[in-house]
């Protein structure tokens, strides 16, 4: 987190010399229009190979949104205002933050779902369980030199699904694409392939995940 800030705020000092910085910021905080997308959560589901789509609304970065793939819900969470995660959830989206409730994940070399299903939990395939991170709940004060930052708990592997360029403005987001196990609390298994990061409109901060639950 902090080497994303330091080289944001070299690209920021570098477009300032530059003249007027009216817009730079507009990619930075993905306000989302006034017309944004309103179908979310689940939005197909297919009982015969147990998958679907889930679609979600990460723009706010005050904002924790959990993902129960056992009742096929999606709740939010207000960090700023220390709201309580729902009492039932699986795992979590924080813009590209991602945790889990008591879980772990494994970062597979397959490139579809397809692939996972027909191929499987590796051998030897090790999970990684969450650990003790931070999350930027608030960017307002970039330009004074300091963000702010919630503690909590993050999984590094299941985060790696974005990568995020703060080296020049706008920032680059890259997908991994690649599809992600989840071992649930409870021991069963689920299959993630997160295969978005913005709506049809190239407004960032709308996540398409595609997944297969119970795998």
């Amino acid at each position: 987190m902090l080497k994303y800030f330091f080289l944001l705020l070299s690209a920021v000092g570098s477009l300032l010399l530059m003249g007027s910085c009216e817009g730079i910021f507009e990619d930075l905080y993905d306000t989302p229009p006034a017309t944004a997308s309103d179908g979310f959560g689940f939005i197909e589901t297919n009982a015969a190979t147990k998958s679907g789509t889930i679609y979600i609304d990460v723009t706010s970065y005050q904002r924790w949104t959990y993902i129960s793939l056992k009742n096929k819900t999606t709740d939010t969470s207000n960090i700023v205002m220390g709201e309580e995660a729902p009492a039932v959830w699986d795992f979590a989206l924080h813009r590209y933050d991602v945790r889990t409730n008591g879980g772990a994940a494994f970062e597979t070399s397959y490139s579809t779902l397809d692939e996972v299903r027909s191929g499987g939990i590796p051998a030897g395939a090790v999970f990684t369980a969450d650990t003790l991170s931070q999350v930027v709940i608030d960017m307002s004060h970039m330009m004074d030199g300091y963000l702010n930052y919630d503690t909590c708990m993050v999984n590094p592997v299941l985060s790696r699904w974005l990568d995020v360029d703060l080296s020049s403005m706008p920032p680059v987001y890259t997908p991994s694409l690649r599809p992600y196990l989840l071992r649930l609390y409870d021991g069963s298994y689920a299959a993630l392939f997160f295969a978005n990061f913005m709506d049809e409109a190239s407004v960032k901060g709308y996540v398409t995940i595609k997944y297969i639950y119970p795998f």
